[in-house]
Order: C-alpha cells, then structure tokens, then sequence
C-alpha cells in the first residue's frame, strides 16, 4: 500500500481510480500506522473537497437500489457529469467482508470511464454505512467527482445515519397496496427529501401510480427536514429508464433552492462538527481499552457484572475513574 501521502494525493488529484482506491483501503484500515498516513492525506486534500452533491440512497432489500443506481449513474454521464458510487454490503462474519458485492451488480457502469463503484462491507458499524463513509466521499470528490451517491445495506431505523452524511436522502419503495404503507417506518420517511417508487413497469404499473399517490398524501402529515423544501414522491422504472431525468431535476432543484437558502452550506458545517464529536468519542473510547491499568481491571469488573453483585453503570464508572487517574 502506498504510504507517501503527498504522492498519492497528487495522484488522486489527477484522477487516477487506482489510487483512489488504494486511498480508500487506506482509510479503512484500522492499523495505526494507516491511520496516521490516512490523516496527513485528508489534510493535504481538504482544500479540494466539498464541491460534488452527496446523495444518500436506501430502500428495502429488493426494492431494486443497484439498477436504480446503475440506470441513474449512467444518466449522469450522459450529462457530462463523473459519478462515485460508496456501495455499503452487508458483512460476512466468517470474512468480514461483503456478502453482495454491488459492483458486479452494476456491470456498465462499474467499467464506465467516468464513474468510480467501490463496495465496502458495513462491519460492526451500524446506520447502514461503513465508519469511514465520510473519509471516502471526501476521497472521490478530491479525485474529481461531481455526484457521490452512498447506497446503503438496507432500509431499517438505524439506516438514517446516512441522512446525517449527505446532502439529499433518496428513499426508495416498491409499489404496494394501502396496507403497505402502514408498515414503513415514519421516521425514515420523515428524513426522505425525495420519496421514488421503483419499478413502475409492466403489470405494476398501475400499482406504483396509487402507491405515488398514498405517499404523497402521507407526506402532508410529515414535517420537512428543511425550511426551503418540501419532500416530493416520483414513480421511475429503472429496467426502462422512464422517470430517471425527473429524478435528477429534482436533485438539481433541491440544491439550488437550499444553496441559495443558505441551508446547504449550513447542513454540511453541522455535519462536520457532529463528524468531529463523533470521531472525539471512537478515539477516547479506544484509548481507554487500550489503558494497561483499565485492562488489568476489566476483568474483575466483568466478573462482577456477570454475576449480577455490581450494576454495570458502576463498573462503567470506576473503569472511567480509573483512566482518568492514569491520564
């Protein structure tokens, strides 16, 4: 792995999809030498970052996320645009590695001269992306690109850690009776900015239009994540490509409106600052495992709470107390 981080910085810089992907096994790597030549390179590219639009995209298994995202990363093409696409699998755990493997699910534009599909497996972190998310879209937007999508592993309460990365949250639907709609969760729903019913074909056509409709009346109930914009509902057949272009006018509508706002550039300073507390807190929670002195108590502690004779708000504490007098 290359470890020079102005050389690979420069390379990216100059496009080069190799050492983009290097650069991102880098950040993902949990060694701490990585970690330290990860660092240095994220600072040398700050500079030439945060000019892409970051969409986050999810939906149940099955709904069809890797042909949605295929048909509408080769749309984009069309357009002149560069496309990176952040496909976050399930994990095996025997491997630790991903189960799906969403770049051979997207055969065209995985080998598309200006797109960049790069799989990574979620591991323990929950939220339906991978810890270092934010790392690799900051990545693909110094190497160039200009619309990063993050693909999520499944739609699920916890899959909104996504929405808290990005700029817009596309969610999308099957089409399905009145019923359905009952068993969606609201607070998914509540952090959509555009609601897509997908594989609005064939004999499902007629399905997908009173699918829209519903949504669309059970979005009056909801509250708009911002001030500026209203969460729409859109019917599109990825396998036809019918609705795709509508797709991506909104996506160009919702960044005009909230740049102009104000609301864009805010979003992504909170972003940045939550990222920090976040990262804060991973760091402080490493060192303190790694303490000899915590390490020697641990295993009394355990045995403690184990055993039902400590409350483990307890044993939390005194492992606390005990780092905080080796510090």
């Amino acid at each position: 792995m290359v470890t020079d981080s102005n050389t690979l910085a420069a390379q990216i810089k100059a496009g080069d999809r190799r050492s983009l992907a290097k650069a991102i096994t880098l950040v993902e790597s949990t060694r701490s030498d990585h970690r330290q030549s990860a660092t240095q390179l994220l600072e040398i590219l700050m500079p030439d970052t945060g000019k892409s639009i970051r969409l986050g995209i999810s939906g149940v298994p099955g709904v069809g996320k890797s042909t949605f995202i295929e048909a509408f990363g080769n749309y984009l093409i069309t357009q002149g645009h560069s496309v990176a696409v952040l496909a976050v699998d399930p994990t095996s755990a025997v491997t630790g590695g991903s189960i799906l493997g969403d770049k051979t699910r997207m055969e065209t534009l995985a080998f598309a001269e200006k797109a960049f599909v790069r799989p990574s497996p979620a591991g323990k972190t929950l939220g339906g992306v991978t810890r270092r998310t934010r790392e690799s879209m900051l990545l693909c937007e110094a190497a160039g690109f200009d619309v990063i999508l993050v693909e999520t592993v499944g739609v699920g309460q916890s899959e909104t850690a996504v929405a808290d990365m990005t700029d817009m949250f596309l969610l999308l639907l099957l089409p399905a009776g009145g019923d359905e709609l009952q068993g969606i969760k609201r607070g998914i729903m509540e952090l959509a900015d555009l609601v897509l019913v997908n594989k609005a074909d064939g004999d499902q056509s007629n399905t997908a239009n009173k699918t829209l409709l519903d949504y669309r009346s059970a979005l009056h109930f909801m509250k708009s994540r911002f001030a500026n914009w209203q969460s729409k509902v859109l019917a599109c057949s990825s396998i036809e490509g019918r609705g795709i272009d509508e797709v991506w006018q909104e996506v160009v509508n919702f960044r005009s409106t909230l740049s102009e706002a104000g609301e864009l550039q805010q979003r992504r300073a909170q972003q940045a600052r939550a990222w920090m507390w976040a990262e804060t807190a991973e760091a402080l929670v490493s060192d303190l495992k790694n303490d000899p002195q915590v390490k020697a108590l641990v295993p009394e502690l355990e045995r403690a709470v184990l055993e039902g004779t400590l409350p483990a708000t307890v044993a939390a504490q005194r492992l606390i107390e005990q780092f905080k007098t080796n510090s």
